[in-house]
C-alpha cells in the first residue's frame, strides 16, 4: 500500500526520537502498534463483508438465471405439439418394490396389464401374486 523502504523508515524513528524523547517513545510505539493493528483488523472486517455480499449477489443472480430457464421450460411445454398424435406413449417401467420382492427370473414373469405369462411356472407364481395383492388390498 504504501511504499516505505528501510531508509525511510530509519528517518522516520530518528525524527520520532528527536521529537518524542526517549522516556515516552516505546509508550508511543505501543500506542501506533494498537492503532494499526486495530485498523487492519476493521479493513480486513470490511473485506469480509463485501465478499460475503458479492457471494450473496452471484448466488441470487445464478437463481435468477435458473428461474429464467425454468420459466422458458414452462413456456415451451404449455405451447406442447400442435396435434395430439404427434406424441407418443411413455414406457412405464416396474416398480422396485415389484423388482425387489420377487427374484429376478421370476420378475420378468409378473403379469403386466394387456401381458401373458411365459410359461406355467411364471403363470402359478402371477396368479399367488396376484392373490396376494388382492388379499393385501382388502
Amino acid at each position: 500500500m504504501f511504499d516505505i523502504g528501510f531508509w525511510e523508515l530509519c528517518l522516520i524513528a530518528v525524527v520520532a526520537l528527536v521529537v518524542i524523547g526517549p522516556e515516552r517513545l516505546p509508550g508511543v510505539a505501543r500506542t501506533a502498534g494498537k492503532w494499526i493493528g486495530s485498523a487492519r483488523r476493521f479493513v480486513s472486517s470490511v473485506q469480509a463483508d463485501i465478499n460475503a455480499e458479492v457471494s450473496k449477489a452471484d448466488e441470487l443472480k445464478r437463481l435468477l438465471d435458473e428461474q429464467a430457464q425454468i420459466q422458458s421450460m414452462h413456456e415451451i411445454l404449455e405451447e406442447g405439439p400442435g396435434d395430439s398424435d404427434e406424441r407418443k406413449p411413455v414406457p412405464r417401467a416396474k416398480p422396485d418394490y415389484v423388482l425387489k420382492a420377487i427374484p429376478s427370473e421370476k420378475a420378468e414373469a409378473v403379469e403386466q396389464p394387456g401381458e401373458k405369462p411365459v410359461d406355467d411356472e411364471a403363470e402359478e407364481t402371477v396368479k399367488e401374486n396376484n392373490a396376494g395383492a388382492k388379499k393385501h388390498h382388502d
